[in-house]
Parts: C-alpha cells; sequence; structure tokens
C-alpha cells in the first residue's frame, strides 16, 4: 500500500492505494480510527482488488480543520476521491462509522457505487453506545511520554482482549511523535465530537431502506463493552430486513477486533464471495 494525497473542499487529505489493476474496494473506517485500520483484513484482498484506504478529515494525516464534520462533509471528501481518480462505480466498505458513510453516499450517490459492505453499522446501535466507546474516546487529546505508554494505555481497554500484531501499524498510525519526544493522538476531541452530532442528525431509518445496491452486513457478536455488543444481533438483522437486497452475517470478535485474526479472516472470505460470487 502506498501513500497518496488529494484536495478536496480546499483541503489536503490522505489515503492509501495498493494501486493494482484489480476493480477497485474503498475501505472507510472508523470514527477515531484511520486509514490503517484495515490492514489485517487487506491481507487476504490484494490478490482480487484494488484496495483504497482513505483517511477521513480530521484522522490519521488528513487535515484537520476547525469546522465541518457532517456526515455530508465526509461524503463529499470521498466522491472527491472518487471522481478525480476516475474510479466510478466502486465497491464500497465501511465499518462503524466508515459504514455509515458508506451507506450514506450508496443511497445518495448510488451511480458511484455498485455493491456495499457495512461493518458493524446499522439503523440504531446498542442504547448505552455513548457510554461503551468512553475507553476508545478517552485516549484523545492525552500526551503520553511515548510510543511504549500508548501503546501500554491501549492494550488496557476491556474491549482489547487479545493482541495481534497487525495491530501496531493501526496504533502507530493513531498518533503524532512531538519535538520533546512525547506523542499524541492525532484525531482530537473537538472534531470528533462534532463527527458524532452530525451522525446523530441523519435520519438512518429512512436512509438504510433506499440502498438500491447489493448490500452485505456484517455483525461483531462479541462483547465490546458492559458486557454486551456494539450492534446487538437483533438490531443488525431488522436493518437488513428493512433494505431492499441485504444479507446478513455474523464474524467472531467484538465491534474492534472484528478486524483481527478470524474476524479479519472471515470479512475477507465474506467481502470476496459477495463481491466476486
Amino acid at each position: 500500500m502506498k501513500d497518496h494525497y488529494y484536495q478536496a473542499s480546499n483541503i489536503t487529505l490522505h489515503y492509501t492505494d495498493s494501486e493494482n489493476n484489480k476493480p477497485t474496494l474503498i475501505l472507510l473506517h472508523g470514527l477515531t480510527a484511520n486509514a490503517h485500520a484495515f490492514d489485517k483484513v487487506t491481507e487476504g484482498l490484494l490478490e482480487q482488488f484494488r484496495i483504497i484506504c482513505p483517511d477521513f478529515r480530521g484522522n490519521g494525516l488528513s487535515d484537520k480543520p476547525d469546522t465541518n464534520y457532517t456526515v455530508e462533509d465526509h461524503a463529499t471528501d470521498i466522491v472527491a476521491l472518487i471522481s478525480q481518480l476516475e474510479l466510478g462505480p466502486v465497491y464500497l466498505a465501511g465499518h462503524s462509522f466508515g459504514g455509515y458513510l458508506a451507506v450514506y453516499i450508496a443511497a445518495y450517490y448510488p451511480k458511484l457505487v455498485s455493491k456495499l459492505i457495512i461493518l458493524d453499522a446499522a439503523v440504531s446501535m446498542n442504547p448505552n453506545a455513548a457510554k461503551m466507546l468512553a475507553n476508545a474516546i478517552s485516549r484523545l487529546d492525552a500526551v503520553y511520554s511515548g510510543f511504549e505508554e500508548y501503546l501500554e494505555h491501549v492494550k488496557k481497554a476491556p474491549y482489547l482482549n487479545f493482541w495481534d500484531t497487525a495491530m501496531l501499524s493501526y496504533y502507530r498510525a493513531d498518533v503524532h511523535d512531538l519535538p520533546d519526544g512525547t506523542v499524541k493522538p492525532r484525531s482530537q476531541l473537538t472534531s470528533i465530537t462534532e463527527k458524532s452530532m452530525g451522525l446523530g442528525r441523519v435520519k438512518w431509518a429512512e436512509v438504510f431502506p433506499n440502498i438500491t445496491q447489493p448490500a452485505l452486513l456484517v455483525n461483531a457478536t462479541g462483547n465490546y463493552t458492559l458486557g454486551e455488543p456494539l450492534l446487538p444481533q437483533e438490531i443488525a438483522q431488522s436493518t437488513v430486513k428493512s433494505m431492499p437486497d441485504a444479507r446478513y452475517a455474523a464474524v467472531e470478535g467484538n465491534h474492534l477486533t472484528m478486524l483481527y485474526r478470524k474476524g479479519a479472516e472471515r470479512i475477507a472470505e465474506l467481502t470476496i464471495e459477495f463481491l466476486v460470487g
């Protein structure tokens, strides 16, 4: 995967690209994540697809403007990427916040998306989602003595019940080095809060049923925090039933760990089955 940058809405945005001649699959990361969140999943996909993973505005190596973090702002950025690379229509997949963004793009820019994969996002999430995500949010706006201390902090998270070496690239991309040797997460609490508020303003119960493309919703059934999954199975299955042409699949792991180990392997298998047939 090679690093690239492009311009959209007067800001500079980063993405990684496998740069092969296969059909294009764009992977959209979660709320506080970055393009390297899919490093394990893509191991099983590179022979079949050209993989593009953008960093959203406010995340990773992309610019971090003071404002403009609505779902439409993010959608406009991804549409610009597809347009500038002359890619459409593409296969589009997203995890968590990225899953909602993928749904939004498929609904409002249908000509750009041929098939859709939604990873742990639905019409609604666990009613306790805000409390369940508090630990993941708590790492933001903190300064750590070095990358090792930062890793020690994230490894204590209740949802991280195993360590996969593929997580290292994700967490390394999550922070930047300060001149004094300390590190700080690249995502900022203010922008993450604005992203969350923007997500909450969309009437998802009206958007999901408008998806005309074939869709696959992949649900992590393992407990995330508070002894519960972040996306309960019944909500995920109800969301699938609300869509004209969608199917459901469950994978091992929780909302984060689904992207690693057996969860990642199964996601890659499901992706190939769904997109290639």
